[in-house]
């Protein structure tokens, strides 16, 4: 996929990572320890389409699914979509706006705690990077915002919100942009309020499990899970709120060797999982990270115990949601995922005398849409 022209949208950060070998014997070349560092890019936007397309509609709603992001050991690169958790997103022509510009009429379902300015607000970014996209400048777009996710859950809030945008004004247009371009616009609205990744807004757009191969050039590859294999997501959200910033600042920035092993044959056997629907592997591997989550769960009080209730009550498996605080269990059967909801809740009071709520969902396989 190859970025042409030179229509600013706004700086990011991308990742960069080097071996860093700090073993005494000169002669060694296995790294035992890795370094990340970040450095600013400007990302630039062109269209993508070969002429302007006039508008279809006047106006159009869309929907986006909460995701569960990195799924254990898949840190940055893997996320999936559940279904009937959300934010919608109205779009409409309007005259009031600025050619080529996107405002934000209104917003509810936030507590009044995200801004209107367009420039703020991940919604409208990643709608006018839409409108870069599509190289729109004869008419300016309103967008109502429906908050059906809460904030700084890890459930892809903002990338539910960035995703439904982006359907959605692609869908005035008479939706000349693939999702697989869309995951563009949502990228630039991520690395805005969240940071540069796409584990969250690539399977909202896409829907099911998506795995990101790289990010330069952007290249996603979805992983097909088996219709035929029931798998339920047991989410826990507990009233606690874990910025995704605040959280990514714990990472570690050296992990050593072995974590290093461990993480990549667990991220492959995972994948294995997923294509092949098994998904006692798939629970083993996603509740055995040994590098983001036992950094994130200190932050998030009770997660720990949450963790064990959930595998003790029958849970495949169990992980912190994206950055947290959503605990997520996987199990084959809604019933039984019930039953582990509870025991999750009740681990979340006893342990971090916080108020929980758990939902049971199934896997979104559409992702955003229109409705």
């Amino acid at each position: 996929m190859h970025w042409y022209g030179k229509v600013d949208i706004h700086s990011i950060a991308t990742k960069s990572g080097f071996i860093h070998n700090k073993v005494k014997n000169p002669c060694s070349v296995l790294p035992v320890h890795c370094e990340v560092k970040t450095e600013e890019k400007k990302l630039t936007l062109t269209r993508l389409v070969e002429s302007e397309p006039s508008p279809r509609l006047e106006s159009i709603e869309a929907f986006a699914p909460a995701t569960v992001a990195n799924l254990g050991p898949g840190f940055d690169f893997l996320g999936c979509a559940v279904d009937g958790l959300g934010d919608h997103v109205g779009a409409s022509i309007d005259e009031r706006v600025h050619p080529g510009r996107v405002s934000i009429s209104s917003i509810i379902g936030d507590g009044g705690k995200l801004s209107l300015d367009a420039e703020k607000n991940c919604c409208a970014i990643a709608a006018q990077a839409t409108l870069e996209l599509l190289g729109v400048a004869s008419v300016g777009i309103s967008l109502c915002l429906n908050k059906g996710l809460p904030l700084g859950s890890g459930l892809g809030s903002s990338a539910a919100s960035a995703a439904a945008a982006a359907v959605a004004v692609n869908a005035l247009f008479g939706s000349p942009l693939s999702k697989d371009q869309l995951v563009l616009a949502g990228l630039v609205s991520e690395a805005a309020v969240s940071g540069y990744h796409a584990d969250n807004v690539a399977p909202s757009l896409l829907g099911g499990f998506v795995l990101i191969n790289s990010y330069e050039p952007l290249k996603l590859v979805p992983l097909r899970f088996p219709h035929q294999t029931d798998l339920f997501f047991v989410l826990v959200s507990p009233e606690f709120e874990a910025p995704t910033k605040k959280m990514r600042a714990a990472l570690p920035t050296h992990i050593s060797m072995k974590d290093h092993i461990s993480n990549c044959s667990q991220a492959a056997s995972l994948v294995s999982a997923v294509l092949g629907g098994d998904l006692l592997l798939m629970g083993k591997s996603l509740s055995s990270d040994t590098i983001v989550e036992p950094k994130r769960s200190r932050l998030i009080p009770g997660m720990v115990q949450v963790k064990e209730a959930a595998l003790q009550a029958g849970a495949f498996g169990c992980t912190i949601s994206g950055a947290g605080p959503t605990a997520v269990a996987i199990t084959d059967s809604y019933e039984w995922g019930i039953v582990i909801g509870e025991k999750m809740v009740a681990s979340f009071r006893e342990h971090g005398n916080l108020k929980a709520t758990a939902h049971v969902q199934r896997l979104d396989r559409e992702g955003a849409r229109t409705v």
